[in-house]
C-alpha cells in the first residue's frame, strides 16, 4: 500500500461519460476518495457503490469527491451508474495501470482498496481491507475527524 502523508500519484482516466479526469486537477479544490473495486454490477461491488451513493450527500457536505475505479470499460461504467443512480464518478482503468500504481491490482482485476486524499493531494488514510457494507460509514467518520 502507498504511505499516508505522501502525495497521491497522479493519473488521468476516462469517466462513464467519456470525460477525462486528472487527479492533480483536484488539488487545492477538494478532498478525494479513490476506491478501487473488482467489477461493475457484481454483488460486493454493487453493495459498496450503493452504500457510498447513500452517503454521498454527507460526503459532499465535507467537500469530498468520489472516484470509483475498476478495469471495466467506459460503457460498462455508464450502465452501472445508470442502473443504480450513482451520483459520483466511475473511472475506467482498462489496463489496470492506475490500480498497479496504487498497489490495488491482482492478476485479473482491481482489489478492493481505498485511499482518502486531502485537498493538498496527500494520502491521509489507506483502506487495505474494505468491507463493502460498512466502508461508506468508515470513510465519513475518518473524513470528519481529519478535516
Amino acid at each position: 500500500m502507498l504511505d499516508t502523508e505522501k502525495l497521491a500519484p497522479d493519473f488521468e482516466l476516462q469517466d462513464q461519460d467519456g470525460k477525462f479526469h486528472k487527479l492533480s486537477d483536484y488539488r487545492g479544490v477538494s478532498n478525494v476518495l479513490i476506491y478501487f473495486y473488482p467489477k461493475d454490477d457484481t454483488p460486493g461491488c454493487t453493495k459498496e457503490a450503493c452504500t457510498i451513493r447513500d452517503a454521498y450527500d454527507n460526503y459532499a457536505a465535507l467537500d469530498l469527491i468520489v472516484f470509483g475505479i475498476s478495469g471495466d470499460s467506459v460503457e460498462s461504467h455508464k450502465k452501472f451508474v445508470d442502473k443504480y443512480h450513482l451520483p459520483f464518478t466511475l473511472l475506467a482503468d482498462e489496463g489496470l495501470k492506475v490500480a498497479k500504481l496504487y498497489d490495488a491490482k491482482s492478476p485479473l482485476w482491481a482489489n478492493r482498496v481505498s485511499y482518502l486524499i486531502n485537498k493538498e493531494g496527500e494520502i491521509i488514510k489507506v483502506y487495505p481491507k474494505v468491507d463493502p457494507a460498512s466502508h461508506a460509514a468508515e470513510i465519513y467518520e475518518d473524513l470528519k475527524s481529519t478535516i
